[in-house]
């Protein structure tokens, strides 16, 4: 099937056009078609330095959304004058590098990430509002940028098992000073933590879930009984 790819600002320069035809197989995702990108000469390496925004037939998408022939991919760089906020929830390893290759920034003096790894258990199986998480996810980290005068901040959070070892979310944030680069990081992970709707279980040995503590969500409050 052709799926239209749609390019702008730095990627479009670098492309030298601002449409690409893909072809792809049927059933291929967003991740697919950032691949098959990827591999082209003139974006090589770019789409692993620039965090971009996903679009389909001009509404927001994820790269586990599936395409349809004759879709229209966008690829939406930082906007100009903003700062850029990258945030992805999935069932994907997380990759540290790749992560703070998205915040880096020539204003930027400093690059701080955070990992929250599995420890004592064998796996930690995470379940999660996907869309929800990842809007509330988006808006901590652009919050954090403006407060804290960030260049750039990027959040991954990963659902499904997670072994030890392994890490479950990562925090990147950069700033042209450490101080600011430390504290976005600490308070968009925090934030995470206490805000996003993402829950976790413990699995033993034997692959039986124990459930884990949480904290009640911002504004939350029991069901009322008919």
């Amino acid at each position: 099937m052709t799926v239209a790819v749609r390019l702008f600002a730095v990627l479009r320069e670098r492309a030298g056009r601002e449409r690409i035809e893909l072809e792809l197989p049927e059933h291929a995702t967003v991740a697919d078609a950032l691949a098959a990108l990827a591999e082209l000469p003139d974006l090589d390496g770019v789409l692993t330095r620039v965090p971009v925004q996903l679009a389909v037939n001009r509404d927001y998408a994820s790269p586990e959304t599936e395409l349809h022939a004759d879709d229209e991919l966008a690829l939406i760089p930082p906007l100009s004058g903003g700062r850029a906020a990258h945030v992805a929830v999935s069932e994907r390893p997380l990759e540290l590098e790749s992560l703070s290759r998205a915040v880096g920034d020539p204003r930027a003096g400093a690059i701080v990430c955070f990992q929250g790894v599995t420890r004592e258990v064998p796996k930690l199986q995470y379940e999660a509002y996907v869309e929800m998480a990842r809007e509330r996810i988006a808006a901590i980290a652009e919050e954090t940028i403006a407060r804290h005068r960030l260049c750039a901040a990027a959040a991954e959070h990963r659902v499904g098992e997670v072994p030890l070892g392994e890490p479950s979310v990562i925090v990147a944030a950069s700033a042209p000073h450490r101080e600011q680069a430390f504290a976005g990081a600490r308070e968009i992970i925090d934030r995470i933590k206490h805000e996003a709707p993402i829950w976790k279980r413990e699995l033993d040995e034997s692959g039986k879930a124990h459930a884990v503590a949480g904290t009640p969500a911002p504004g939350a409050r029991l069901a009322e009984s008919p």
